[in-house]
């Protein structure tokens, strides 16, 4: 039987064992029991004068697709590396026949040609002559008795021997199931459904209809897929029980195939697994499938479901892992092909999704990526002690550091830095004293934010005296400069950076509903108490006093989440961009703060105030189901931080991790709602592994995304932090033995 994500109701409340309450979160935990994580190896069709058939699988596992130029096999093929289809050469006897239908009875391969049925299981016993020379579709009924059909006349078969003929009067046959439970099968045709007893030797039409497609007995039922959903059949009664289904990801049917009790949907727009809640686990896109033309959909060996499409094959795995599992396969991925210089990059200008053509690139966010990643390394290491994830810690703080003293300017880190001759012609980007070298400018409050986030957490977590004190010694530096610049972030120019601002006059010039004023006062208390907790100087704290106290920023980062909202008509003209919609970017500003902001606030009574402020903000993103938001709150304490929905989110985010485009805005089985200023699209989230790849800085409500498989993401400020952060606030806990 195969699962995936939360089809399975008593699955998920194993996994969700709500084991103990723990003194750091004070929080359920999530046992981390194995989960089925899906996943695909693709095939491709090299020959494009090929037409795709029919897939299939026998019960040693071997793949074969009957194309118009004859029989295929898979070749090579791993997961982000496609395999081609070949012609398959192995059974020269077979191949070498025009083979015209494939099928499987009883596990085992079945050929149809122009003289016989045959098999190369049983001894090659089963070779059943007929007299129908343009036969292409059959079904194994009892006892080695088949149906065969040329598409015209219909021919029931056994030992060589014709036991019965007919056919559909001026109709065409489409495919023919057999229906073990009941003895009959099941003949489609252009416009109509019928049945044949072959106990009887009856054939008697059932249902009428000019859009039907395909059919699948199951269940004591017939599913009949059209070309605008799906209806079903009781197999006794003959009659449709129920309406359409039309609420389906896409309702053009192709094919329908029942997999270990379990009915998948092909359409021309992508495959669908129906779940025991009757929604529909939905496989679009070259993340899954080679295209999104499905023809045949068959079981596949290892536990895997195989899905033809008109450029080739995709097969879906479901493979048994736990959480620390996934997190391992992620850990290679990104020491792989991710670090650029110690920082946490993007690999781009891939073509068609293949990660050897691409390059790491250099980012405006290097340092909050960076940071992210590295954190998540210091929280592994904490939970661990692994002599990998100190070293991995100890490289990316070199990447940070380095952004502090590769520039002239005192306490200021740059954006990023390379070799010199790449990127000097974006004006942000400055030579550097060594000719070696140059480095950009501009620095953002999102790269201020989270190398404090990071900095702390490794100040505080690892005691190896070298890194916590050079996390100590950033943390310092950084802080000292701005403070000493009137909380402003000063550039080479001896100017403040665009978003580098802090300063009361920045700030409190926002209208009150105008989320900048709330993030940079959350942010900016967040790095000062940062900056006391580890270095004690007072100037530290008389700073966060004095914007909490004389400056409202204590009211300002208080101020409830659904107070934010577009400026009013008589605002700035800043004020008014700033205020267009939801800043997802704040989100990840807001949380990589929160650390900060109430681990190490100055007393127990802003602590009550900053977990208000932390619950509310989270309130408001429960909808999207963002798992590192979800973790992160349990830092306050709270038991209610929506730890399954945060297993969710680690458990059906891909292992490819290619920014194929996406598509679901076209899907039937959403519900849309009006523009609002959250930019929330739909009344339910889809699952991350039927969205575009995308950082915590994005929307999970966008639908359409992608760019073509050109890019690959890193795992590691993804989903290695909620993870790693999620260990070690115990409320996920170590591989169940």
């Amino acid at each position: 039987m195969m699962y995936r994500k939360n089809q399975q109701a008593i699955f998920l409340f194993i996994s969700f064992i709500l084991t103990s309450f723990l003194s750091k979160s004070q929080a359920t935990q999530y046992a981390d029991n194995v989960f089925l994580q899906d996943y695909s190896i693709k095939f491709l069709n090299t020959d494009n004068d090929a037409k795709l058939l029919k897939v299939v699988s026998d019960r040693n596992g071997y793949i074969q697709v009957l194309s118009s130029k004859g029989l295929l096999r898979t070749r090579a093929g791993q997961l982000l590396f496609p395999g081609t289809l070949v012609t398959d050469e192995q059974d020269k006897q077979t191949s070498d026949k025009k083979i015209a239908g494939i099928g499987t009875y009883r596990d085992q391969l079945v050929y149809i040609d122009t003289q016989a049925l045959l098999s190369n299981a049983w001894a090659a016993k089963l070779f059943s002559k007929h007299a129908t020379p343009g036969a292409k579709i059959f079904a194994g009924g009892k006892d080695f008795t088949f149906l065969i059909s040329d598409g015209k006349n219909l021919a029931l078969l056994k030992d060589s021997k014709n036991l019965w003929a007919g056919n559909l009067p001026g109709e065409a046959i489409k495919d023919i199931r057999f229906d073990t439970a009941n003895n009959i099968f099941w003949i489609l045709g252009n416009e109509s459904i019928s049945n044949f007893s072959p106990a009887n030797k009856t054939l008697t039409k059932v249902v009428s209809g000019n859009n039907l497609t395909c059919i699948e007995p199951a269940n004591e039922k017939l599913f009949v897929g059209t070309t605008d959903g799906y209806f079903e059949i009781d197999a006794k009664t003959k009659k449709q029980t129920g309406t359409i289904h039309t609420k389906m990801p896409w309702p053009d049917l192709t094919t329908i195939s029942n997999v270990d009790g379990t009915l998948w949907f092909g359409s021309t727009w992508g495959a669908m697994q129906l779940r025991k809640d009757g929604k529909f686990n939905y496989y679009a896109s070259k993340r899954w499938l080679p295209s999104d033309t499905v023809i045949s959909i068959a079981k596949g060996p290892d536990n895997s479901v195989l899905v033809l499409t008109t450029k080739g094959l995709g097969q879906i795995y479901f493979k048994e892992m736990s959480l620390h599992d996934k997190a391992m396969f992620y850990e290679k991925q990104v020491r792989n092909r991710h670090i650029r210089l110690g920082f946490n990059a993007t690999v781009s200008n891939m073509k068609d999704g293949d990660v050897t053509t691409g390059s790491m690139e250099d980012s405006d966010n290097d340092g909050l990526w960076t940071s992210m990643y590295l954190a998540g390394e210091t929280f592994r290491y904490a939970v661990t002690q692994s002599p990998d994830a100190l070293q991995n810690v100890r490289e990316s703080l070199d990447a940070i550091e380095r952004l502090y003293t590769i520039n002239p300017v005192p306490g200021f880190p740059s954006r990023s830095f390379e070799r010199r001759g790449y990127k000097y012609h974006d004006p942000a980007w400055r030579r550097a004293d060594d000719p070696e070298w140059d480095w950009k400018s501009t620095t953002s409050s999102d790269e201020a934010i989270g190398h404090i986030f990071a900095l702390g957490a490794i100040a505080e977590l690892v005691h190896e005296n070298d890194i916590r004190n050079k996390a100590i010694m950033l943390i310092d530096t950084l802080m000292s400069t701005i403070v000493k610049n009137d909380f402003y972030m000063i550039d080479w120019d001896g100017k403040p950076t665009r978003w580098g601002r802090w300063h009361p006059d920045y700030v409190n010039a926002r209208p009150e509903n105008v989320g900048d004023r709330k993030i940079n006062s959350s942010n900016i208390i967040a790095m000062l108490q940062t900056a006391y907790y580890f270095t004690k100087k007072e100037k530290y704290k008389q700073a966060a006093f004095y914007l909490l106290n004389e400056k409202g920023y204590l009211k300002n980062l208080m101020r409830p989440m659904a107070e934010i909202g577009h400026a009013p008509d008589d605002a700035d003209e800043l004020s008014k961009e700033l205020s267009d919609g939801w800043n997802h970017s704040d989100d990840e500003m807001y949380y990589c703060g929160y650390w900060g902001l109430y681990r190490y606030a100055l007393n127990d009574t802003l602590k009550a105030d900053f977990k208000k402020a932390i619950i509310d903000h989270w309130q408001r993103e429960r909808p999207e189901k963002e798992g590192l938001w979800n973790i992160m709150t349990a830092l306050t304490g709270t038991k209610d931080f929506d730890l399954n929905e945060a297993i969710w989110y680690l458990q059906n985010y891909p292992l490819d991790l290619v920014n194929w485009t996406v598509k679901n805005s076209q899907r039937k089985d959403i519900e849309l709602v009006a523009p609002n200023f959250r930019k929330q699209t739909t009344t339910e989230v889809l699952p991350p592994d039927e969205l575009g790849i995308s950082r915590h800085n994005s929307n999970r409500f966008d639908l359409d995304d992608g760019d073509g498989g050109r890019s690959e993401y890193s795992a590691g400020d993804i989903w290695l932090l909620p993870y790693w952060i999620g260990r070690y606030l115990g409320v996920i806990s170590a591989p169940v033995k």
